[in-house]
């Protein structure tokens, strides 16, 4: 049985397990199949899978008139801005898997045999070559989220790409021009909550903060194989009672369905639902109650252990992976000193705890005291109230109870609304050129989460042009809480807020940020609640050509 790597995400500079380094301007990973593949604008070419049909990077969806193909020449003139560094070659292969989730075992889906999926680290300007390889029984793509990158890269099936299907490839080949904690993960139906999603650091060649450890610290929700029932069989419950359930995304969904039926198990996935919680006193009340959340693939009862020495200065790196769960997180005895937000760096602010939504990061730095402490992660708005746990241990003693809760974790935690921007980072002040309102909308009843009403469809477009100032104002017309995700950029939070690509938007909010519109393509705007999404609540930004 293949149960989870044990490796620990400490050493900065490490590169996944067998990536390379190859020249500037070498080609990158080599095609299964060495036939003529079609030319793009920029001379590259279709990699062809190893039946012979294209891990296409045409999006599988036709461009409208007027607005910038994913794969166009503007897409491409951005790219060269962005400039070509050494070439990293990874790979990544999605397949199904055995996990021992510390004593209980369950079939899922992952990278490469591990949880988290094998670490990819390169440098500010250095050019990503990976190549996906699926085995899995459905299609698949990778989106990597936190990027400022090349549109048809960006791993959104019927939008920006065709999703790689069963037994094929698909390469993915572009300049890495934002430093940061990111991560990647699927962005076909619900897969992101399995085991689908590996750390992606681009580290910055002129980092200013000085630190003697790294810790990288994914924290995840677990529902997939506990007795048996899937994320599709929880989505598909959710959506029974509306008219063509989920949305998915496009020629996606019917395969979705077949993929994530296997009668029997609906009553088990039925318990798993909160639609009518009785906790809405907390603003992050959430719709499904995982049973397991995890650091770093382990529950609680087999803790990851990462070893320092006392004084020594570490960067913790957080990066939550969950579907449906917002976390607090504290490590017990310490103070810690936040410097980021999802990549970004912003003015040092020290806390006893914070408050992340799904697919948030945040950097921080603490001084290690001597002993064994627990950095833990409550689950916040579940009526379970678990949590998941690791160990710092700098010395001899005795582990914690798992079950124990540090006192920091009482505050509450502190979220991106009360942090500033760095100076270096901040955007010149500039009025709106265009304002995009987009109401949040629909209620657990119905299940009829959508934008300004409309749930999504691949053809809407918010329309937009390369140069202009953006704001978009977001209102949460709902009693849930969404954290909404823009691809391929990064918005400033208003009054100097911290620059995000995701942010928090609790019930009946309002928050109004601006990006710049320099990164042409079709771009999507969505919540990372993973069923939110997939059954309406996700459209797209088009770049006018």
């Amino acid at each position: 049985m293949r149960t989870h790597s044990r490796r620990a995400l400490l050493g900065a500079g490490i590169a996944a397990a067998g990536s390379g380094l190859l020249t500037a301007g070498s080609p990158p990973a080599a095609a299964t199949d060495h036939r003529t593949r079609r030319p793009y604008p920029d001379g590259s070419r279709d990699s062809l899978g190893p039946h012979g049909s294209p891990g296409s990077r045409g999006s599988g969806h036709d461009t409208p008139r007027g607005y910038v193909d994913p794969a166009g020449p503007e897409v491409v003139e951005a790219e060269r801005r962005r400039g070509t560094g050494p070439v990293r070659r990874f790979s990544l292969t999605a397949d199904q898997t055995t996990f021992d989730l510390g004593g209980y075992t369950v079939d899922t889906w992952a990278y490469n045999d591990q949880l988290p999926g094998p670490e990819i680290r390169v440098t500010r300007g250095d050019r990503i070559a990976m190549t996906l390889h699926n085995r899995l029984p459905q299609s698949t793509t990778v989106h990597w989220h936190g990027l400022h990158l090349r549109n048809d890269m960006d791993g959104v099936p019927d939008l920006t790409q065709r999703a790689c299907k069963t037994d094929h490839s698909f390469d993915y080949v572009f300049t890495a021009s934002t430093p940061g904690t990111h991560w990647v993960h699927p962005h076909v139906g619900v897969q992101v909550d399995r085991g689908l999603y590996a750390p992606l650091i681009v580290e910055d060649p002129d980092e200013p903060l000085s630190y003697d450890k790294e810790w990288i610290v994914m924290i995840d929700d677990w529902l997939d194989g506990v007795d048996g029932v899937t994320p599709d069989e929880v989505l598909e419950e959710l959506n029974k009672d509306k008219p063509g359930g989920a949305m998915g995304h496009g020629e996606m969904q019917d395969e979705m369905q077949m993929g994530g039926r296997a009668g029997g198990r609906s009553s088990t996935a039925r318990a798993l639902l909160t639609r009518h919680s009785q906790h809405r006193k907390d603003d992050f009340a959430a719709n499904v109650e995982h049973p397991f959340h995890l650091m770093n693939g382990r529950s609680p009862d087999d803790r990851e252990t990462f070893r320092a020495k006392p004084g020594d200065r570490i960067r913790i790196r957080l990066i939550n992976a969950s579907g449906d769960t917002a976390y607090r997180v504290a490590l017990g005895d310490h103070i810690m000193t936040v410097t980021h937000s999802d990549g970004f760096p912003v003015e040092h602010k020290k806390t006893d705890s914070l408050v992340m939504g799904m697919a948030e990061r945040y950097d921080v730095l603490i001084t290690a005291k001597d002993g064994v402490f627990p950095l833990t992660a409550l689950s916040a708005g579940k009526s379970n109230n678990k949590t998941a746990q690791a160990l710092l241990r700098t010395g001899d003693g005795e582990a914690p109870d798992p079950k124990h809760r540090p006192k920091e974790l009482r505050s509450g935690g502190i979220g991106a609304d009360k942090l500033k921007a760095a100076e270096e980072v901040r955007l010149s002040n500039h009025t709106p050129d265009r304002t995009i309102k987009m109401d949040l909308t629909g209620t657990d009843e119905k299940w009829d989460w959508a934008i300004n009403g409309e749930p999504y469809t691949p053809s809407q477009r918010y329309p937009v042009r390369e140069g202009e100032r953006v704001r978009l104002v977001f209102h949460n017309k709902t009693k849930m809480w969404h954290p909404m995700h823009l691809h391929g950029h990064t918005f400033a939070l208003p009054d100097g807020g911290p620059r995000k690509d995701t942010t928090i938007l609790l019930p009946d909010k309002k928050v109004c940020v601006d990006f710049d519109a320099d990164n042409p393509g079709l771009w999507m705007v969505h919540c990372h609640n993973i069923y939110h999404s997939e059954s309406g609540m996700m459209t797209v930004i088009g770049y006018r050509s």
